[in-house]
């Protein structure tokens, strides 16, 4: 499963696989650097903005976590992620 296949006609052409990343994956980080006021209120966005449902979008996300492009496009949101996503294997 390759990411930019999800956003293919979204801005992720033929040459977004080797550099840069696609409309989606950019849109996926910039949802996660803001701040939702309530329960529900992250998903609603995802639908709303995304067109995605919340099950894939995180699939996306977790998996836009290993690209190195995501680290080269937003390092801060990325590396609070992968934090995030540790702590939570290791309390499992």
């Amino acid at each position: 499963m390759e990411l930019g296949d999800e956003g293919a006609g979204e801005g992720a052409g033929a040459g977004a696989g080797a550099g840069a990343l696609g409309r989606r994956e950019r849109d996926i980080l910039a949802l996660e650097r803001r701040g939702f006021a309530g329960p529900g209120a992250k998903e609603r966005v995802i639908r709303e903005e995304l067109g995605l449902a919340p099950v894939r979008y995180f699939q996306l996300l977790n998996a836009l976590l290993d690209d190195p492009r995501a680290l080269a496009h937003d390092p801060v949101t990325v590396n609070r992620l992968r934090r995030i996503r540790e702590q939570r294997r290791a309390e499992r």
